[in-house]
């Protein structure tokens, strides 16, 4: 569809999340590294909320890891929150990987992260989800 399309696959992002990836691996490891090939980034969702494994990490061409909303809710109250915040983007930034934080919704959760190391964020304080119609047209 890319290639009949001319679309940039730059620009095209494509969420895996862990149960996406449980049924056939090696398949679906064959397909991302085709996309990847293309130019397409592909990112890791909810990381640490399912049956993450290191094992699967290191195979999959990802380009992000996205860390789980439950972990940056909690974090302002729960120090274990932020330690495992931590050694995401430790894990992430060894690897190689992009990692966002999704589901900021205040400043002082943006600014913990920052404090973590943390420089990717999603959610409601910069900006909430809207209809494809309202967005600007790129550039």
């Amino acid at each position: 569809m890319l290639r009949q399309s001319g679309a940039n696959p730059a620009r095209l992002e494509l969420e895996l999340t862990e149960s996406q990836l449980v049924d056939d691996v090696p398949s679906v490891i064959e397909k991302m590294r085709a996309l990847r090939t293309l130019g397409v980034r592909l990112s890791l969702d909810d990381f640490g909320t399912g049956y993450s494994s290191l094992t699967m990490l290191k195979r999959l061409p990802l380009s992000q890891l996205k860390i789980d909303q439950s972990f940056v809710h909690d974090m302002l109250s729960s120090a274990q929150d932020a330690s495992i915040i931590r050694a995401i983007i430790t894990m992430g930034e060894s690897l190689h990987l992009q990692v966002i934080a999704e589901g900021v919704e205040l400043p002082a959760q943006r600014d913990a992260l920052l404090a973590l190391g943390c420089r990717h964020f999603q959610g409601y304080l910069f900006g909430k989800p809207a209809p494809l119609p309202t967005l600007p047209e790129p550039a």
